[in-house]
């Protein structure tokens, strides 16, 4: 099982956690709400946890582009 880290705009892995065991309150996921649970982590028929989040060049973007936060995706 690996908990992998991409960018929710232009699919980059951000980082990938190999752990046969994991306690998800270490990575903050009990501060998430349910529909931030629903929109960032999702579950992978091979075991994976996915977890959406921002890369650093997606972000940086988004800061000199505050508009783009009204898309789901700014990145074609």
């Amino acid at each position: 099982m690996a908990i992998v880290y991409t960018c929710r705009h232009c699919g980059h892995v951000i980082g990938k956690l190999e752990q046969k065991m994991v306690d998800t309150s270490l990575l903050g996921f009990d501060q998430l709400s349910t529909k931030e649970k629903i929109d960032m982590i999702e579950y992978k028929d091979n075991g994976d946890v996915q977890i959406k989040a921002i890369c650093e060049d997606c972000e940086d973007t988004l800061g000199h582009h505050p508009q783009y936060h009204e898309l789901d995706f700014f990145i074609q």
